[in-house]
């Protein structure tokens, strides 16, 4: 592999791990907030659940 093709690979794997590690703790207020903008249509049923157990009815 080249040197640039394997920068470009590290690159991206170091991308793809930064945006994973921003995500806020299932809830906390900041988890609840961005759940509060996303579209309810597109939760996931394990969303809704934590949303009511952890936003709703604290």
């Amino acid at each position: 592999m080249s040197l640039s093709k394997l920068s470009a690979v590290s690159l991206a794997l170091a991308l793809a791990l930064g945006m994973t590690a921003c995500a806020p703790e299932v809830g906390s207020e900041a988890w609840c907030k961005q759940m509060s903008e996303k579209p309810s249509g597109d939760w996931s049923t394990n969303e809704a659940t934590d949303y009511a157990k952890h936003c709703v009815f604290k």
